[in-house]
């Protein structure tokens, strides 16, 4: 088996002082990946025996960010999508391996009366063409804080957040696109009946509430399907206002 994690960790350096390090050898993945690490090199030094990291920094700081540790080698790690409009803000890292390519995205949030929802919608179509373009030399497998509740299913209260960032009409009506293109929603696949959260405010004592959203995602090529052998939402961990999710594939 091949085991994936995707982790917001809203600032890895507030997540390392509330054990990060205990939590990522008890996990034990092959591939770890990490959003909103707000950091740049050289802040934090973190190291695992036996694996190998690769980052992406945001140009500004305390900001953004992305990373991935892994015990297998890559053939090749790319930063970013090649579309300079997207790429100073250390959002996406694809690492290729010899049968797939892993992806670690933290889309863009549409921010408060929906400021960058536009900017959203650009980057959202770029996004979808970048891994199509992927898809068509190795199956693909996105993960990440996709900054969308996709069905009502997926959010606490989907009737008071109609028109809130990660849960208007454009940004639910992309997802649906990227999965009609070819791709799938691991979890929702594995369980589509489950409801289940992966981030909750630090306000109003959502978690406590679990009055949460799932935003954070393992999307697979479809015909990575017969390879999925679980999706699982680590409710019970701590450490960020998101949880990790993790995904099981068998090996080719």
């Amino acid at each position: 088996m091949i085991k994936f994690i995707s982790w917001n960790v809203n600032g890895l350096r507030a997540c390392e002082g509330k054990g990060f390090s205990d939590i990522f050898r008890q996990l034990d993945a092959d591939f770890f990946c990490l959003q909103e690490t707000k950091m740049q090199a050289g802040q934090l030094d973190l190291h695992f025996d036996g694996y190998e990291s690769y980052w992406n920094y945001a140009d500004k700081k305390g900001y953004s960010g992305t990373a991935i540790f892994t015990r297998r080698n890559p053939l090749n790690v790319t930063y970013g999508i090649g579309i300079d409009e997207h790429d100073h803000e250390g959002r996406v890292i694809t690492m290729e391996m010899d049968d797939f390519y892993l992806v670690t995205v933290y889309t863009p949030n549409s921010q408060d009366e929906l400021r960058r929802l536009d900017y959203r919608m650009r980057w959202e179509d770029d996004f979808q063409a970048y891994l199509q373009q992927l898809d068509q030399k190795k199956p693909v497998i996105v993960c990440g804080d996709m900054n969308v509740a996709h069905q009502e299913m997926d959010l606490k209260n989907p009737k008071t957040n109609r028109r809130n960032a990660g849960f208007t009409d454009e940004e639910r009506e992309k997802f649906t696109q990227l999965l009609g293109k070819g791709f799938v929603d691991t979890f929702r696949w594995k369980y589509p009946e489950q409801v289940t959260y992966s981030w909750w405010s630090y306000r109003f004592q959502a978690r406590q509430k679990n009055a949460g959203w799932r935003i954070d995602y393992f999307v697979t090529s479809e015909r990575l399907k017969p390879r999925i052998d679980d999706a699982i939402i680590h409710t019970e961990i701590y450490g960020s206002d998101h949880c990790p999710v993790e995904l099981v594939l068998k090996e080719e």
